[in-house]
């Protein structure tokens, strides 16, 4: 026994070690393309501008403006170093924080390098992300609370989109974005609900439930815009939420206006993120719902009935996908237009999976991906010689290295996909 224990202890710390100097040479590979490649494409007299004010923003900020060159020399050597620490010794329980500041550093020297010469507007960049996490944020959160019990949901993304045309018929109809609202809501509901009886009752693939699910939502959807929306104007006409500026937070500087100053969608992701972590993590209910998701038979044999509780996460897991539906129409464009969720149900899986099934890991994937799509449009603007279609494969490809396990290692729920027997 204490030999096979050696032998596990060995290999764990195989493991730790070989991560630990995976980790090191990824910051030493990023080190040198700051200092080689970015600091080498720019003239040493060039400064990089950032605009420091939202669009739309009342607020009187000067701009950031840094030496270009030097700056990039500076980052390469901090990243540099903070490589060769890694690879000497590591950081032990800091890896992934440290991490995470190299990467930011990275970001911030790659903006730099593509506003050598210009200027780039930093906090509408930023005010951008955010809003373009939005639904890929909630949409994780969907996926987590179907996911976390036990039920795989590939159907996010025909929830969404169905709940973007319900909400928009009915507000459009009665006048209420509220109304609108609770019904696509509602719509996400009944969807996931479907999806559980398939997954659950009927003990059908889950994976191939929620495919058709999403086929169904694709062709009921274009099916209503093109016979009804496209034809009456008056039924895809519902308006948007304004934004609400909170007082006295709105008026930080900087920040103020990126956060505090949006409408009912962002605040109800933040509102969200706190709630699903505080019930996951330190509620009987969120014991509950992971146990299912882990162990089932062992969650069945304390008297906690498994079919019940992946019902009501399930549908819960519906209604944040309706919320997150209603806001492709009643918080950004003001109508519907077919298929516009274009694939964001499976970016918010990807965005799940590389949050590691954790909330706030997901929001950080998700301000990720919206990152990328927003700095995409940007540097087209700024006509960058990268291909947009580049920026947007970097999110999926850090995806795949996580699960691939090189930099970290993601775990599904152990029961995830598998009906449950009851004996």
């Amino acid at each position: 026994m204490s030999q096979v224990a050696t032998t596990f202890h060995q290999k764990l710390e195989t493991g730790v070690t070989v991560r630990q100097r995976v980790i090191g040479v990824l910051f030493l590979v990023l080190a040198v393309i700051t200092g080689l490649y970015f600091a080498g494409a720019v003239q040493p007299d060039q400064t990089a501008t950032f605009g420091m004010v939202a669009g739309g923003s009342k607020q009187s900020i000067d701009p950031l403006v840094v030496p270009a060159q030097n700056s990039l020399y500076f980052l390469a050597v901090i990243m540099a170093v903070v490589g060769g620490v890694q690879i000497a010794r590591g950081f032990r329980s800091r890896t992934n924080l440290m991490l995470g500041v190299v990467v930011l550093l990275f970001v911030f020297g790659f903006l730099i390098w593509a506003a050598a010469g210009k200027s780039l507007n930093l906090a509408g960049l930023l005010n951008t992300t955010l809003i373009k996490s939005v639904p890929l944020t909630l949409g994780a959160m969907a996926g987590i609370l179907c996911e976390r019990s036990g039920i795989v949901n590939i159907a996010i993304e025909g929830m969404m989109l169905s709940s973007a045309m319900t909400s928009t018929l009915i507000a459009s109809v009665t006048g209420s974005l509220w109304l609108g609202l609770i019904a696509g809501m509602l719509t996400g509901g009944l969807m996931a609900l479907l999806l559980a009886v398939l997954s659950i009752r009927y003990k059908t693939n889950q994976v191939v439930a929620g495919t058709v699910i999403n086929i169904l939502a694709t062709g009921l959807t274009s099916y209503v815009s093109a016979k009804f929306l496209q034809v009456y104007q008056g039924l895809n006409n519902p308006g948007t939420f304004k934004a609400w500026p909170i007082p006295l937070l709105s008026d930080i500087p900087l920040i103020g206006p990126i956060l505090f100053n949006n409408n009912i969608f962002v605040y109800g992701m933040f509102i969200m993120l706190v709630v699903l972590h505080v019930a996951l993590f330190y509620t009987k209910w969120g014991l509950r719902m992971r146990s299912v998701g882990e162990h089932p038979k062992a969650a069945d044999t304390l008297g906690i009935n498994v079919f019940r509780i992946r019902y009501y996460c399930t549908f819960l897991g519906g209604l944040v996908a309706g919320f997150a539906g209603a806001y492709f129409t009643l918080g950004s464009v003001g109508r519907f237009d077919e298929v516009m969720t274009a694939g964001r149900g499976f970016i918010s899986l990807a965005a799940m999976i590389f949050g590691n099934w954790m909330p706030f890991g997901s929001f950080g994937a998700g301000l990720l991906f919206g990152f990328a799509d927003s700095l995409a449009s940007r540097l087209a603007i700024l006509q960058v010689a990268i291909p947009s279609q580049v920026l947007l494969m970097a999110p999926y490809i850090a995806t795949m290295i996580v699960l691939a396990g090189v930099i970290g290692r993601s775990r599904p729920p152990a029961a995830e996909g598998v009906p449950y027997e009851k004996e």
